[in-house]
């Protein structure tokens, strides 16, 4: 039985993902002191009296790094799935930095499902936006999907 991932954790990763992706972004601090201060400061921790809930950490740190190194190649698949005439520079933050965790999963992690990362990322995004956003980022998230994985 230790071998069923623990998909409460995994889901906890990917939004902690989002979060820290977008202060890299914000502060554009180095990925290792992100992930320091998350595993010291957030990760299972109350913070203003939210709770995060504990995470799946080496798979936190493996997409909040992976996208860091990939970010060039995640960005041109994103882009390819935006409607014409838009750009990534047009999403907000908190969106390009789901968008970059979800299709990191897509293109590094074989081991989850595409389902998978697209139904996880969807709930994610209805913890900043609303339907209309999440919605896109299925569509979105599909079409990469079936680009990547085939």
């Amino acid at each position: 039985m230790s071998n069923i991932p623990d998909f409460r954790g995994r889901s906890a990763a990917r939004l902690a993902a989002v979060q820290a992706l977008y202060q890299l972004e914000m502060r554009g601090e180095t990925v290792p002191k992100l992930l320091t201060e998350f595993h010291k400061h957030r990760l299972g921790q109350e913070i203003e009296g939210a709770e995060y809930l504990a995470a799946d950490e080496p798979f936190f740190d493996d997409v909040v790094a992976g996208v860091a190194v990939r970010q060039a190649e995640l960005d041109e698949l994103i882009s390819s799935g935006l409607a014409e005439g838009w750009s990534l520079n047009r999403l907000d933050r908190p969106m390009r930095a789901l968008l970059r965790a979800a299709v990191y999963e897509l293109v590094a992690r074989a081991d989850v499902s595409a389902a998978t990362v697209i139904n996880e990322y969807v709930d994610v995004a209805h913890a900043f936006h609303d339907d209309k956003e999440a919605k896109f980022v299925n569509g979105l998230l599909d079409a990469v999907a079936r680009k990547v994985r085939g």
